[in-house]
C-alpha cells in the first residue's frame, strides 16, 4: 500500500513508497497523515463507489420490508408566465433518499460531487409532471444536473427545470379574480408500496425570489401538499403539489377596458343637450358611440379562451353597451314624437275657423289670415312656460259645423287645452341615465371588490 512520507532537506514534499520514508535522528520513521482517499487521482469514481458491483435498475432496497423513502424540496421556483390556460414555471428540483449500495468509505471528506454522466449509471427517482404540456432540462452550458453522494449513502439529485402546466381557471371574476394553480410532482413508476414521496421542510421546502413579478398576476402565497392519487389499473402514487395563489392586476384592465367603457357611455349623454331637431349632431353620436362599445368588447373576447359563462367584465361592457344603444332609441322616441307632434298641431289648425296670431310651430311664419266671425277671444294663443322651456302650446275653441258651414256648435268641453312637450324626454334622461349607470357601477364594485 502507497503512503506519503514528508520532506526533505530543502522542505519539499515528495511523495515516497513506505521502505523509502526518511527516519528522524532517533531511528523512528516520519510519517505523515494520509489524505482521503476519495482524492486520490488513482482511484476512480466508479470503483469507489462500486457501480459495477449492484444492478442499479432496481431501486434501493429492493426486496426488504420497507419501501425507499424520497424527499423533495426546491430552494427557488420561478413562475415566469401564466395564460387563461395555463402556467410557465422554472424551479431546482432537489430529489433525497439513501442508497447503502454508493456508500464509500471516507475518512475526511464528507461528499462526492458527480454531474450527469454518473446520474445515467445510478438510480434515480423516476419523477414526472402531472398534468404538464411541455418541460425541458436546461442544457447551457452543459445539461443542469448535479449528484452529490455521501459516505453513508445518502444521495441529493439536483436538477434545473422548466415545465408548462395545466392550470384550470374560473374566469368568472374576471378580470377582478385570484387563481390558485397546483404544479403536481408524481412518480410514474413505483407505487407508494415501493416510493414514499413527501417534502422535506414542508412549506418552508419552497422559496422564490422576492423581485419576481409578473406582468399580469400577484403571486399572494405558496404552500405544498402530499396526497394519494388512485389509478384502476397500476394502483395508488404518492403525488406532491406545489399550490400558489395568484392575484390579477387589475390596474391594466382598468385603463384599457373599464375607463374607455366609462367614457363611451357618459359620451352618449351629450345627445340629450343637443337640440332634437339637429339630426346630423344626434344621430352620428349615437351611432359612434355603439360602434366604439362593440370594438371594445370585441378586442377584450378576442384576448380571453372561449369559455360557456359569463365573465365579470362582460357584464360590465355589455351593460354599458345597453346603456349607449338606449341613448340612440331615446332619440328616435324623441324625434318621433316630435313628428306626431307636428302632425297633430297642423291637423288643428286645419280645424280652427281662424287662426289669428298664431304662430306657426315650425317658427317659419306668421298666421295672419283671420275670418270675421271668429270671436277674438276665442282664438289660439302660443307662449312660453315661465321655465324657459321651449314648448307648444295650443288653445283653442273647437267648433262644429254643419256640411254648409253655415253655423258652430261648441262641444260640450268647450274649450280643449292641448299640451305636447317633447322636451320632457331628454330633461328626465339627464337625470335618469346618469343616475342608474351609477347605482349600477355601485352595485357592480361592490359585488366583485
Amino acid at each position: 500500500m502507497d503512503v506519503y512520507g514528508p520532506i526533505d532537506a530543502s522542505d519539499q514534499t515528495l511523495f515516497v513508497r513506505m521502505y523509502d520514508l526518511p527516519v528522524s535522528g532517533s531511528g523512528i520513521p516520519i510519517f505523515r497523515r494520509s489524505p482521503d482517499m476519495t482524492k486520490s487521482p488513482m482511484t476512480k469514481s466508479e470503483q469507489l463507489l462500486r457501480i459495477d458491483d449492484h444492478d442499479f435498475t432496481m431501486r434501493p432496497a429492493f426486496g426488504g420490508d420497507d419501501s425507499n423513502i424520497c424527499c423533495f424540496n426546491s430552494p427557488r421556483f420561478l413562475p415566469s408566465g401564466v395564460s387563461p390556460q395555463d402556467f410557465t414555471m422554472t424551479l431546482y428540483l432537489r430529489h433525497y433518499w439513501k442508497d447503502e449500495r454508493l456508500s464509500f468509505p471516507s475518512t475526511n471528506n464528507q461528499s462526492m460531487t458527480f454531474d450527469s454522466r454518473l446520474v445515467k449509471k445510478i438510480w434515480v427517482p423516476d419523477m414526472f409532471f402531472v398534468h404538464s404540456k411541455r418541460s425541458f432540462i436546461h442544457d447551457t452550458t452543459t445539461d443542469n444536473l448535479m449528484l452529490r453522494v455521501y459516505p453513508d449513502g445518502n444521495v441529493l439529485y439536483s436538477l434545473r427545470v422548466t415545465v408548462t402546466a395545466m392550470c384550470n381557471m374560473d374566469l368568472s371574476r374576471f378580470p377582478l379574480d385570484t387563481q390558485t394553480c397546483s404544479l403536481e410532482i408524481e412518480s410514474y413508476a413505483y407505487t407508494d408500496d415501493d416510493l414514499m414521496l413527501y417534502w422535506k421542510k414542508g412549506n418552508e421546502s419552497l422559496n422564490t425570489d422576492d423581485k419576481i413579478s409578473l406582468s399580469q398576476f400577484l403571486i399572494q402565497k405558496f404552500h405544498t401538499t402530499t396526497k394519494l392519487a388512485f389509478y384502476s389499473s397500476t394502483g395508488w402514487y404518492n403525488r406532491l403539489y406545489i399550490h400558489f395563489t395568484l392575484r390579477r392586476h387589475v390596474f391594466f384592465f382598468l385603463l384599457q377596458t373599464y375607463f374607455p367603457a366609462t367614457l363611451m357611455v357618459m359620451l352618449s349623454w351629450v345627445s340629450f343637450w343637443i337640440d332634437r331637431r339637429a339630426v346630423p349632431a344626434r344621430v352620428p353620436l349615437g351611432i359612434t358611440t355603439v360602434l366604439t362599445m362593440s370594438t371594445i368588447i370585441t378586442g377584450v373576447n378576442a384576448a380571453m379562451p372561449r369559455v360557456s359563462y359569463i365573465k365579470a367584465v362582460d357584464i360590465y361592457l355589455w351593460v354599458s353597451f345597453v346603456f349607449v344603444f338606449l341613448s340612440v332609441i331615446e332619440y328616435a322616441a324623441v324625434n318621433y314624437l316630435t313628428t306626431v307632434q307636428e302632425r297633430r298641431e297642423r291637423k288643428l289648425r286645419n280645424q280652427l275657423p281662424c287662426t289669428c296670431g298664431i304662430a306657426n310651430p315650425d317658427g317659419d311664419m306668421m298666421m295672419t289670415t283671420c275670418f270675421s266671425d271668429v270671436d277674438p277671444s276665442t282664438a289660439g294663443m302660443y307662449g312660453m312656460p315661465e321655465n324657459g322651456a321651449r314648448q307648444e302650446r295650443i288653445l283653442a275653441q273647437l267648433t262644429l259645423a254643419d256640411s254648409q258651414r253655415t253655423s258652430r256648435v261648441k262641444t260640450p268641453r268647450g274649450y280643449v287645452n292641448v299640451w305636447i312637450d317633447t322636451h320632457a324626454i331628454d330633461k328626465y334622461s339627464r337625470v335618469i341615465f346618469p343616475a342608474a349607470y351609477t347605482l349600477f357601477n355601485i352595485i357592480y364594485w361592490s359585488i366583485y371588490c
